[in-house]
């Protein structure tokens, strides 16, 4: 007997390929900030390059003298504060009465709130968008280091900074607080040697 088979049928898998999107590059992070500029926007836009030169770009591209004082005021060892180190308390005890902790305290308070909702807008009651800058203020730095203006009283000293602290907007406060004690580094990703880099007209020491 003979047996027959059927013959085999093969079926082919046909297979649509994807259309593939292409890639686009992203696009590269603006250095562009509003005309005058807070210093804390600067600062933040420095915290955010990845590389030195880059960084460096933003501090030329935003020079300004109210930032060098910052620099000297915090990189420049011979630049002794006359403020007391650490918190900064409040300008009078009914301040003290009506609101726990200190002035630092309320000024981490508002940024750690405008850090948590990724905004530099406050919405914190009484502690308003600022009324002056730091821009506007560094004229009076001299009053807060040996050798500016000595004759000064140290009470007087210490409110006149407090007043200072409350007029300004929160991080700009915060950066104050951070340079009077020569801790800047402690946020932001700016060194002496950037500095001396983006601002090579500084002359350090020799200022008391």
């Amino acid at each position: 007997m003979k047996m027959t088979t059927k013959p085999k049928t093969t079926t082919r898998k046909t297979t649509v390929k994807k259309a593939s999107t292409p890639r686009t590059k992203a696009a590269p992070a603006t250095l562009e900030l509003p005309p005058n500029p807070f210093t804390f926007e600067v600062f933040a836009l420095v915290n955010k390059q990845k590389t030195k030169a880059k960084r460096i770009e933003v501090l030329r591209k935003y020079e300004h003298d109210s930032l060098k004082a910052l620099f000297i005021w915090n990189f420049d060892e011979s630049v002794i504060s006359l403020l007391p180190p650490g918190e900064v308390p409040y300008s009078s005890m009914r301040d003290e009465q009506i609101t726990t902790g200190t002035l630092s305290t309320k000024i981490a308070q508002a940024v750690g709130t405008m850090e948590y909702n990724q905004s530099d807008s406050i919405g914190l009651g009484d502690m308003k968008k600022g009324k002056t800058t730091i821009r506007k203020e560094f004229t009076r730095f001299y009053n807060f280091c040996k050798g500016g203006n000595d004759q000064l009283k140290g009470l007087r000293r210490e409110t006149m900074f407090i007043q200072m602290l409350e007029g300004l907007h929160p991080l700009d406060a915060e950066i104050l607080c951070l340079v009077k004690d020569k801790n800047l580094e402690d946020k932001y990703k700016i060194t002496k040697e950037l500095v001396s880099e983006a601002y090579p007209d500084i002359t350090w020491g020799g200022r008391s």
